[in-house]
């Protein structure tokens, strides 16, 4: 065991990382980082069935994407690789053959429909879930020779019928398991590929890892594992189980919930990485002085295990998006406007001092990147007009024509196309039409965004530009005269 912190996180490439691997991520970075510790990164990819390159580089896309950069892992290096387990398999093989050596494993040829007929009688008989040990009383020879004709075989862990296992988990205290509860656990697969269990236990003590941090799920694994590292005589690590994110029915989150909890899926929907990791942070750890919205940096300068909550956090999508918010109101006009031109490939056509002007209009109303684009589209497409919305509750078409023509003939003659001139002209000109003032300007509002809702509207009106506004309000009168036509 080293002095040095030393945390790794193993996400298993079968799937795209979601929200739950990001938070495990977040703590182990934090907790490496507040320690001057190293984090590192270790793809589990032993299921050769389900892995995939793809979801790899989306592993080490998350972690980028988030500001979790790692010290070590398969595409930076480091002083204990290879970082891929399907690259490390010769060394679980020697430990293997070591653990059968010195008689605390041993071979199973049992064929799988007799492991699965055993569960199934186990599960009727309300028996706990184990290996009943058959091939533990095969002799020498018998093992051997049945080797030699190339018997398909698995390689079990020998876990002892008395007694009890415990650890001290830093979160949670102490956490006992009676032996007669745990199986003879797999450690070679009948495909010469290691389990999770034993995997995971040489590459820790390999790669000198400090603390395993990970999620609750894996609490009852840790027996396995404190019992593999006795029958190696290592030291295990220290251990601390975080609690799994739930849904509001208190659930365990699926990847697929809330129309996807893949970090990618909050990427494309427009969330902020920051955003997201204030958002994670929170769902398992409060801050000293109680605030709810801070950078990454001081969640590592205060971080510490004993502030974890073991109470099962609920992911509060309405609670992200309004955190998201405040990241975007917050943002400096400059950065904010390349991160939605990156995001949005509209905004990416806009010339940089018109975006920067729409931004102001329509900040305070986005929640995520993605709400640019229908929020303030509008400001440079062409507009379709809806007679129907046009003209308001109570007032005739001919009547709604009458006013948008006289309000035409005074604008277009402002001497200004500013904000102030446009207002100052528009509450004069309602006092004088005999309309309800909020049917007015519903009518205008409409008339030049084509919308009922906008940013607003002479600040809107400012930034479409004289001409533009012009033609739009002429389009509204003909788009009236079409339908009186029609009728």
């Amino acid at each position: 065991m080293t002095d040095e912190v030393r945390v790794r996180v193993a996400p298993s490439p079968t799937g795209y990382p979601h929200v739950g691997n990001a938070t495990t991520f977040l703590f182990n970075y934090a907790f490496a980082r507040s320690r001057s510790g190293k984090f590192i990164l270790r793809i589990e990819d032993t299921d050769r069935a389900r892995s995939k390159p793809e979801y790899e580089r989306a592993i080490f896309d998350a972690l980028r994407w988030l500001g979790l950069e790692y010290d070590e892992g398969p595409d930076v290096g480091g002083p204990y690789g290879p970082y891929r387990q399907s690259e490390r398999n010769a060394i679980y093989s020697k430990y293997a053959e070591e653990l059968t050596e010195n008689g605390h494993a041993y071979y199973c040829f049992c064929a799988s429909e007799r492991i699965r007929e055993l569960r199934e009688r186990q599960q009727r008989e309300k028996l706990p879930i184990r290996y009943d040990g058959l091939c533990t009383g095969l002799s020498a020879e018998e093992v051997k020779g049945r080797l030699e004709r190339g018997e398909a075989h698995v390689i079990r862990l020998r876990v002892p019928r008395e007694g009890s296992t415990e650890f001290t988990d830093l979160l949670r205290g102490a956490v006992v398991f009676q032996n007669s509860e745990i199986d003879d656990q797999v450690l070679i697969k009948s495909d010469g590929f290691p389990t999770y269990h034993m995997a995971n236990v040489v590459d820790d003590h390999l790669m000198r890892i400090t603390h395993v941090i990970r999620a609750e799920e894996w609490i009852s694994s840790t027996p396995k594992h404190i019992l593999l590292y006795r029958a190696f005589g290592w030291t295990p690590p220290a251990f601390a189980h975080l609690s799994i994110l739930r849904n509001e029915a208190r659930a365990k989150l699926k990847k697929r919930e809330g129309g996807g909890t893949s970090i990618n899926d909050f990427r494309q929907q427009g969330y902020l990485p920051e955003a997201l990791v204030n958002f994670m942070a929170l769902m398992g750890y409060s801050m000293p002085d109680g605030r709810e919205v801070f950078p990454l940096s001081d969640l590592v300068s205060s971080f510490s295990l004993e502030r974890l909550n073991t109470t099962a956090p609920v992911f509060d999508m309405v609670k992200l998006e309004w955190m998201n918010g405040v990241y975007i109101r917050a943002m400096e006009p400059v950065e904010l406007a390349g991160r939605i031109a990156d995001f949005s490939p509209a905004a990416k056509e806009l010339a940089p001092d018109y975006l920067a002007k729409i931004l102001p209009l329509v900040r305070e109303r986005m929640k995520t990147l993605a709400d640019f684009e229908p929020t303030a589209e509008f400001l440079w497409k062409e507009i379709r007009h809806d007679a129907g919305l046009l003209a308001q509750k109570g007032a005739t078409r001919e009547g709604t024509i009458e006013l948008l023509e006289k309000y035409l003939a005074g604008v277009e003659n402002l001497a200004e196309w500013t904000k102030p001139a446009l207002e100052e002209f528009a509450r004069v000109f309602a006092d004088s039409s005999g309309w309800k003032a909020k049917d007015f300007y519903m009518t205008i509002r409409v008339a030049v965004s084509g919308k009922t809702a906008t940013p607003p509207l002479f600040e809107s009106m400012e930034v479409i530009g004289r001409e533009q506004c012009l033609r739009r309000l002429r389009g509204a009168i003909d788009s009236l005269k079409d339908e009186g036509g029609k009728r």
